[in-house]
């Protein structure tokens, strides 16, 4: 297949272009500059977001888009103006890839837009599957509900629209979880908050795979869970760290100093929401990493 892929140099659209590669497929990356960017046999670069481009020309023919692109969520503390570039990132590369695929000849097939499991809100004692469809509150809930709708506009043009909500991305260098790690490689790490906020976290693996599941799997649309089938309580899932790491989990984090310390984007790691991934099971998805020590173990113990 021919997959485009916007974000495709971040951390999920590199681990995803790697993934799919292997995979046989030719994969299209949405770029804003080609000329620093080295192509391989199987992958190009298209540029895309400029003053004159027209990336439709480059892109005819191609079986699948995958949008990733936009302003990282822990890219600083959350002020006003980091707020609009969350969401004005988001909504800008999504209206552009409905604008190409409105303007191919050939539709794609499917359109996969990533999203977040912030959609649910936080919540200590529910359970979330892709059957709550009422939103949360608060900026991220609101954010990936913009996102949501302008990603489900690509259903005019007869595209298959998948919503991938990410849960806590579990990766060796970029994401969460080098900063969750940090405290346990210095003997100071312990709970975080109250410790009962839920993490329903996923292997970077799996993103890529689910991703390319959903791709393949023609009766996969709408919103899909991208979590492990274990979620765990911040408490277990640092205890856990510890246990992989052999390292003490003693040495609380109030979570006030959080809040302090990061204002509004402490909710990240304060709050939470046990999520579960009905529709990859439904669907006969399998995880390569369902278990959390597992996860690590593979993430943390590797060259």
């Amino acid at each position: 297949m021919k997959i485009a892929i916007a974000g495709g140099t971040g951390l999920i659209g590199s681990t995803l272009t790697d993934y799919l590669v292997e995979k046989g497929h030719h994969i299209y990356i949405l770029t804003r500059n080609r000329s620093n960017k080295k192509e391989k046999p199987q992958v190009k670069f298209v540029e895309w977001l400029g003053m004159e481009t027209e990336p439709e020309k480059g892109l005819e023919g191609v079986d699948a888009f995958v949008n990733l692109a936009g302003e990282s969520i822990n890219g600083g503390r959350w002020t006003d103006t980091q707020k609009r570039k969350i969401i004005e990132s988001r909504i800008t590369s999504t209206k552009e890839i409905n604008r190409i695929i409105k303007a191919l000849k050939q539709k794609p097939e499917v359109l996969v837009n990533a999203s977040a499991i912030g959609y649910y809100g936080t919540s200590q004692d529910k359970t979330f599957t892709e059957k709550d469809e009422i939103p949360g509150t608060g900026f991220l809930a609101s954010t990936v509900l913009a996102w949501e709708k302008e990603a489900e506009h690509a259903k005019a043009f007869g595209v298959r629209t998948v919503l991938t909500r990410f849960g806590i991305v579990l990766d060796k260098d970029e994401g969460a979880l080098p900063q969750m790690v940090l405290p346990y490689k210095m003997f100071v790490g312990g709970k975080i908050g109250s410790g009962d906020q839920w993490m329903s976290w996923v292997h970077i693996k799996d993103v890529a795979g689910a991703i390319a599941f959903s791709i393949e799997n023609k009766k996969i649309d709408g919103p899909v869970n991208v979590t492990a089938p274990n979620p765990l309580q911040m408490k277990d899932f640092g205890k856990t760290v510890g246990k992989v790491m052999k390292r003490p989990h003693w040495f609380p984090t109030p979570g006030f100093a959080l809040k302090i310390a990061l204002g509004e984007m402490s909710e990240l790691v304060l709050e939470g929401q046990k999520v579960l991934p009905d529709k990859l099971d439904k669907y006969g998805y399998k995880f390569f990493y369902i278990h959390l020590d597992d996860a690590l173990s593979n993430i943390l113990q590797s060259k």
